[in-house]
């Protein structure tokens, strides 16, 4: 199964100013979900992170 994990960040994008805002099971409710929240600025970038459910490995 997988996951998309909602990460606001800096223009950047690097992993240091990652804030996480939710887990999701598709792209397009992560990024749905990051529109009515706002989180695109022209400060802020967004960043869907898609993992595997039950798989041991680094983000």
């Amino acid at each position: 199964m997988k996951l998309f994990i909602l990460y606001q960040t800096d223009n950047w994008k690097s992993k240091a100013s990652r804030v996480c805002f939710g887990v999701f099971d598709s792209r397009t409710k992560a990024i749905e979900s990051a529109k009515w929240q706002e989180l695109y600025s022209r400060y802020y970038e967004v960043v869907v992170v898609e993992v595997t459910l039950n798989l041991f490995e680094e983000i």
